[in-house]
């Protein structure tokens, strides 16, 4: 494979949900690449689209409800969508895999956790039960609960938040997958654990060499941890940069907003900004820009020209019809 080739590509991923004879649109067009050792952080308010294209990656959008009506989604030159769930199972969990936002609710309660890795690594990598355990033992070590073997024999009620996070993530890397998805992993958790988790993450990237896409609603977060950020609004990518290029020079104003809605110390007592109207109704489809009619930037043209995702400098994307030029909010 061509070292400077995504690891994974998404385009023109549309997504739409069925619902009492209403049809709810998730995804309008995606167009991501995701590169070996970078982590890529989707950053969105709720309802953004991030978990849908995350879910999208893993062959997991509930059915019937859900249904893809265009798109690819490449790993490595094979296209995801297109294969048979026998063949994508074999890629699930081995070569890709996911850390869910609320671990509770995907540790089953009924296995200890050390069972569950050794479950992983016996179905994906053929080990046995003796080297299953003890690459068990070696992954609760690796994200910290491993010192003295307690979580290894223990059930997930017994756990702490942050301990099931760690756990989850430890079964999640337990195949030494390619590339890593965090789906909003510090949401439920307090200031200290959520940079415990955070550092986790990276070290874990370093560590197992890995690509890492990182979903969260929170820029401050995705400032924490990203190499470089795709923000997403109404189910549509609208900018797409390096964490310099993006925090130096934000060329959409959604993204702009997003920053100054952002808690900054050195600017104690001055009013957080807030982003005017409503997310867009997913049921309709208008012209032009989504964002629109929330925009303080927003012209007559915007309403009726959509604008397109396009590079205006080196690595740096938006979909902006003022990209480029002079402006301030």
């Amino acid at each position: 494979m061509d070292e400077s080739a995504p690891l994974l590509k998404i385009e023109n991923l549309n997504v739409r949900f069925s619902h009492r004879g209403k049809s709810v649109h998730a995804l309008r067009g995606i167009d991501i690449s995701f590169y070996k050792d970078e982590i890529h952080g989707l950053v969105g308010e709720s309802g953004s689209g991030k978990t849908v294209t995350a879910t999208s990656i893993m062959g997991l959008l509930p059915r019937p409800s859900a249904e893809i009506i265009s798109g690819s989604v490449f790993y490595k030159g094979k296209n995801l969508l297109l294969m048979p769930e026998d063949e994508l199972r074999t890629y699930r969990g081995r070569a890709i895999s996911m850390v869910f936002q609320e671990p509770a609710k995907y540790l089953n309660p009924a296995f200890k956790i050390g069972g569950q890795i050794e479950e992983m690594v016996m179905l994906h990598m053929g080990l046995s039960k003796v080297a299953a355990k003890a690459r068990a033992r070696e992954l609760l070590k690796l994200v910290g609960l491993g010192r003295d073997g307690r979580v290894l024999d223990a059930y997930p009620h017994e756990l702490s938040s942050g301990m099931k996070q760690r756990a989850m993530i430890a079964i999640a890397i337990s195949c030494n997958p390619d590339f890593l998805i965090a789906d909003e992993p510090t949401t439920a958790l307090d200031v200290t654990l959520q940079k415990q988790i955070l550092k986790l993450i990276r070290t874990l990237k370093n560590i197992e060499n890995m690509g890492v896409l990182f979903i969260s609603h929170d820029l401050g977060v995705i400032r924490e941890i990203a190499d470089r950020i795709s923000v997403i609004y109404a189910g549509k990518i609208v900018e797409s940069a390096g964490k310099e290029s993006l925090f130096n020079k934000p060329m959409h104003p959604y993204t702009r907003l997003l920053m100054l809605s952002i808690p900054d110390a050195r600017h104690r007592g001055r009013k957080l900004a807030t982003i005017p109207g409503q997310v867009l109704d997913a049921t309709s489809t208008p012209e032009g820009c989504l964002f629109a009619p929330r925009c303080p930037l927003a012209e007559q043209r915007c309403f009726s020209l959509t604008p397109e995702l396009v590079e205006h400098e080196k690595g740096h994307l938006a979909a902006c019809h003022f990209a480029g030029k002079s402006w301030n909010l």
